[in-house]
């Protein structure tokens, strides 16, 4: 018998924060909410006399409520967002001088700092570049080749 050696979910060390789909993780959040408004409904029906239909029918309410606003919240529940530099790594900008091996780029309507790969050339203020990483506050680029010339 052949053990696998890739365990498609290893095992975790306990300070590590385990991997779970959004989907999941938004549902799991709103689980809670489900369980204060079962408590709340119920003791309105016992208090009040609420009944039952009326119940169902605003949880059932409740429930399609989360489900609905879910697109618009996903990307609060994603697990690991891009922030700051990281959200340009993969973007195009254009050159704002040549870049040998310094100069700067513009990117989403700023100007960053950029220096080339190592081993690549200059390149030429206006051509267009992509971001492949960043280096503290220096994004890393490279020239785009974009194949077809004068689009715009």
């Amino acid at each position: 018998m052949r053990v696998r050696a890739n365990l498609r979910f290893p095992i975790a060390p306990a300070w590590r924060a385990i991997s779970v789909k959004t989907w999941t993780r938004y549902l799991l959040f709103q689980v809670p909410g489900w369980i204060l408004s079962v408590v709340i409904l119920l003791g309105l029906r016992y208090w009040i006399g609420l009944p039952l239909w009326i119940a169902i029918g605003a949880f059932s309410l409740w429930v399609i409520k989360d489900l609905v606003f879910y697109p618009l919240l996903r990307k609060a529940y994603e697990s690991s967002p891009k922030t700051g530099v990281d959200q340009l790594v993969g973007l195009q900008g254009v050159a704002q001088e040549q870049i040998d091996p310094h100069g700067y780029i513009q990117v989403r309507g700023e100007l960053w700092r950029a220096e080339t790969e190592p081993g690549n050339g200059p390149i030429l203020a206006g051509s267009r570049v992509k971001v492949l990483a960043a280096n503290g506050m220096t994004l890393i680029v490279a020239k785009e080749d974009t194949g077809a010339t004068g689009s715009g």
